[in-house]
């Protein structure tokens, strides 16, 4: 793990301590009990610099709608517990034991594959469970069947990510071609570069290379090595961890200075080679870290939180939506009940944006995106997009 992971994990686990001790200690009110979130999360490995600062922004969230008299007179509070690097059975047992301890909603890490133990859990309990950041469709019936109706992701669906970085590099950049590398471990990451195709090629962009790696295989220097010997207006990945820096810096050690566009997974600074130096690198993600994000609350947040990544508006986002679901419900907070309102949102306002769900996507459409660029490691907003539509990938 590298020395700037360490510093990121470090900060959000310090701002989530900070925040669970102002939490807790406004979260009785007069007559009623806390309506408690109960939140598995990976304090330490591989999904930290997602989870840690989504946490710390709902922390802040949660404060502050206290301190305006809670969601119908009852206050709310959020409890946790290290899934230990999303460790199966772990995170089973964490949601088990939040359950335990009177969480009557879940929330959980954000990707659908190292959440599923706690999200079904979750389900099989009946408990509305929302991810802050999860990028699938599959946080929802796809994945989880009947009870899957229960289940949410306040992350931009992978369909609607992927069509609007094809959107922009097309008609704002006027790239025209493309080599794809796919990284296989994930349905996120797999989601996002074939709908990037989908939505690419229905632009009259054509698709030159398609290469593929997987984390933790050692092979994603074979791709890096096939992709260079391709000319391309820009190369399009969807990945983070090992691989991430592995990716970027295996070009440009090559001399190959083309245009390398990502997913909301490769946000943030945390993950950049002194040297070679990150340049002519862009990701789209949910908000800006650098302090020029266009709206002021996102700025003050991500200064609160030490955001490493952009997503961390989207911890506050599900509290946001969670509120307004239990407010619509009349102040209910069983699980049926909460689900049936949040499927109806329809550009609902949130600290992140509009948030839409449907039947279909139980994960946000049509939601504004930042695009960001690194460049000599330093990292800055340089446009918005959002997706005509989600791309359909079948």
């Amino acid at each position: 793990m590298s020395l700037r992971k360490n510093a990121v994990i470090a900060v959000a686990l310090a701002a989530v301590c900070t925040i669970a001790i102002v939490v807790a200690s406004s979260a009785t009110a007069a007559g009623k009990g806390p309506i408690i979130i109960g939140y598995p999360t990976d304090l330490k490995g591989n999904m930290a610099p997602f989870d840690g600062p989504a946490l710390a922004a709902a922390g802040i969230e949660i404060s502050k709608i206290n301190k305006q008299g809670g969601v119908d007179g009852r206050r709310l509070k959020i409890i946790t517990c290290d899934t230990q690097n999303s460790n199966p059975a772990k995170s089973k047992a964490c949601a088990a034991s939040l359950i335990g301890k009177g969480a009557v909603i879940g929330m959980v890490t954000c990707d659908v594959e190292f959440a599923a133990p706690a999200t079904q859990e979750f389900l099989n309990h009946g408990m509305l469970t929302v991810a802050p950041c999860i990028g699938t469709d599959q946080m929802g019936p796809k994945r989880f069947g009947p009870k899957g109706k229960l289940a949410f992701s306040f992350g931009n669906v992978a369909q609607d990510e992927g069509a609007a970085m094809a959107e922009w590099a097309y008609k704002q950049k006027g790239w025209r071609t493309a080599g794809l590398a796919t990284n296989n471990l994930l349905i996120y990451f797999k989601n996002i570069v074939q709908a990037f195709k989908v939505r690419f090629t229905q632009l009259g962009g054509k698709i030159v290379d398609e290469e593929s790696y997987t984390t933790g295989q050692n092979d994603v220097g074979n791709a890096v090595s096939r992709l260079n010997g391709v000319k391309a207006d820009v190369y399009v990945t969807s990945t983070s961890f090992g691989e991430l820096p592995a990716f970027v810096s295996g070009l440009r050690s090559l001399g190959n200075k083309t245009p390398i566009l990502n997913s909301w997974a490769g946000d943030g600074t945390y993950w950049v080679t002194k040297n070679p130096a990150v340049t002519n690198y862009y990701a789209v993600t949910y908000a800006s870290i650098a302090g020029d994000d266009p709206n002021p609350a996102v700025n003050l947040l991500a200064k609160q939180v030490h955001a490493g990544t952009g997503g961390f508006v989207t911890g506050a986002a599900a509290i946001d939506g969670i509120v307004i679901a239990i407010k619509r419900a009349g102040g209910s907070t069983n699980g049926a009940a909460l689900a049936a309102q949040m499927e109806k949102f329809h550009k609902v306002p949130t600290i992140s944006g509009l948030v839409s769900f449907s039947k279909q996507y139980h994960s946000v459409f049509g939601r504004q995106y930042r695009v960001i660029e690194i460049d000599n490691n330093v990292l800055k907003l340089v446009g918005l997009v959002t997706a005509s539509s989600p791309a359909n990938i079948g």
